[in-house]
Parts: structure tokens; C-alpha cells; sequence
């Protein structure tokens, strides 16, 4: 049996549904999904529901935007199967709230270059939890401007450092942002450590009190992969993997279940989390 347990939907910045995605990993002979959405756990109860009825397992995630203050570089948080999700409510709320007002600001600028409607990306945005710049591109494409999502268009507005519409969302430290997954009841993970060249720092959140490691992802880099070895064997890390599937919003083309993990990982993860149930009890 295997799990994919980095899945994003169109209640973040992906582009299928919430019932179509445990539909593709049922087709794909997955036994567990975990849905990943950014800053959030909506959708999580109708998605284990619908997921039970079709016989694949939901577990409870999301993939929370963090901080690395340090190096001045974003880094992402898989938070897995979190006992009280609700005290995560906060800090989300917090990062969505930023997150608006850096896209708004994001429009004003995309509309200087690329009139229009700003009802167009508002639609396109329809369930989703905020607008991400993937929103905006889908209306750029459908207005005639590009053809394509992650292309010359979308560096030239969002390039990390020449963008012309970048804007600046803020993001908790990622200390603080492991701490409150533990306070939670849930088990931290550090996401695709490649994207953001968070190598350096995953030895630091390693021995600080990280859970895990993202080992499998499609944008890898091989010159690592003995190095995070190394340290998933030196911190007792747990090793889990994932397509981050983003449907259409992807940069690369993946199939739900392309990188997957045993389910071994599953039983890894809640024997992780009984140790902050057993702190909370302890209290």
C-alpha cells in the first residue's frame, strides 16, 4: 500500500476539487492521500468522508508559509494529523490575512501593466481559501495576455527579485510555527527542503525538535540525497514524501501518486504524535 502526502486543491492554489483529487488517487490504487493546502485545513472532514466512502484514507494536513529570518528565505511546514487544529487558527488566519492584503496591492500592479477586471481574478479564485498568483495568471491567460502559467509573464510580474508585481506577504518564524504544531498534537515536517534551498536549516529545525523530512518530491536534487539521509538518520527524522500535486498550477507535469511513501510512514507519523498527546496530557 502507499500514501501521497502532499496534495494541494483549488481550496488553496491547486486547480481540482477536493472529490476529484481522492477520485485520481483511487485510480491510481493509493491507499492514503494527505491534502496539503496552504495555511489551512478546510475541507478536511468532507474530505475524509468522501475519501472513506471510495476507500482511500485522508490525513489531515496542511502546508503552512513560514520564515527563515536567519537566511531571509522562505520555508514551508507539512503539518500532519494535528489533535487540535484549532489552535493553529490564529497563526493561519494571521499569514491569510497578510496574504491578502500583499495580493491586493499585487492587482493594483498587475492592472498598470495588464488591464483588467479585477472581478476576473476574483472569480477565478472561486473557493479558495485567498488569491494566489496563479489566480491572477489564469485570468491574465484567459484575457489574451499569456498562455501559459509559469512563463515569461509570470517572472516578469513575480520574479523574487525584478518582479514588477512582487509584494511582500509576511510569514511567522518557522520556529514558531513548528512549536505551534506541536502544541497542536500534530507532527512538523520540513517541505521539499530544495525549493527553498532549506538544507542548512533542516539540521538546525532537526535539533530543535523537527519530525520529519520531505525526502520524496518531484523537483529533488540527487547531489542531496545523501546528505538528508545522513540527517534523517542522525535526529530520528521521519522520511516522507509526496507529489506536491498542484493539478494545472504545476511547473512540471505529475500524476497524484507519481512519488509516493509505504504506509509505514502513516504508522511513523501517529507514533510521532503520541509523544505531544502524552505532553499535553502531562500538563
Amino acid at each position: 500500500m502507499s500514501a501521497d502526502l502532499h496534495c494541494h486543491t483549488v481550496i488553496s492554489d491547486g486547480t481540482v476539487t477536493l472529490e476529484e483529487i481522492i477520485l485520481l488517487a483511487k485510480s491510481k490504487g493509493l491507499s492514503y492521500i494527505s491534502i496539503t493546502d496552504h495555511d489551512t485545513f478546510a475541507g478536511v472532514t468532507r474530505a475524509k468522508i468522501f475519501g472513506k466512502k471510495n476507500g482511500v484514507t485522508v490525513i489531515e494536513g496542511a502546508e503552512i508559509s513560514a520564515y527563515d529570518y536567519k537566511r531571509n528565505r522562505k520555508v514551508h511546514i507539512l503539518a500532519y494529523i494535528c489533535e487540535y487544529p484549532d489552535r493553529l487558527m490564529g497563526m493561519l488566519k494571521k499569514i491569510g490575512d497578510s496574504r491578502k492584503r500583499a495580493m491586493s496591492i499585487s492587482i493594483q500592479k498587475v492592472n498598470r501593466i495588464y488591464p483588467i477586471p479585477t472581478e476576473m481574478i476574483v472569480r477565478r479564485a472561486t473557493g479558495s481559501s485567498n488569491i494566489f498568483k496563479q489566480h491572477i495568471m489564469h485570468a491574465l491567460i484567459d484575457a489574451g495576455y499569456t498562455d501559459t502559467v509559469f512563463g515569461d509573464v509570470f517572472k516578469k510580474l513575480f520574479h523574487p527579485r525584478t518582479g514588477l508585481a512582487k509584494t511582500t506577504i509576511e510569514y511567522p518564524d518557522v520556529y514558531e510555527v513548528i512549536d505551534s504544531i506541536h502544541d497542536a498534537g500534530g507532527v512538523a515536517v520540513l517541505a521539499h527542503p530544495g525549493v527553498y534551498d532549506s538544507y542548512e536549516l533542516l539540521e538546525e529545525l532537526a535539533g530543535s525538535g523537527l519530525d520529519g523530512v520531505e525526502r520524496y518530491y518531484p523537483r529533488s536534487n540527487p547531489e542531496y540525497d545523501e546528505y538528508l539521509d545522513n540527517i534523517i538518520k542522525k535526529y530520528d527524522l521521519i522520511a516522507t514524501g509526496g507529489t506536491d500535486f498542484h493539478g494545472g498550477n504545476s511547473t512540471q507535469k505529475n500524476v497524484v501518486g507519481t512519488v509516493s511513501v509505504d504506509d509505514s510512514v502513516i504508522e511513523q507519523l501517529k507514533e510521532r504524535k503520541k509523544k505531544y498527546l502524552i505532553a499535553e496530557e502531562a500538563q
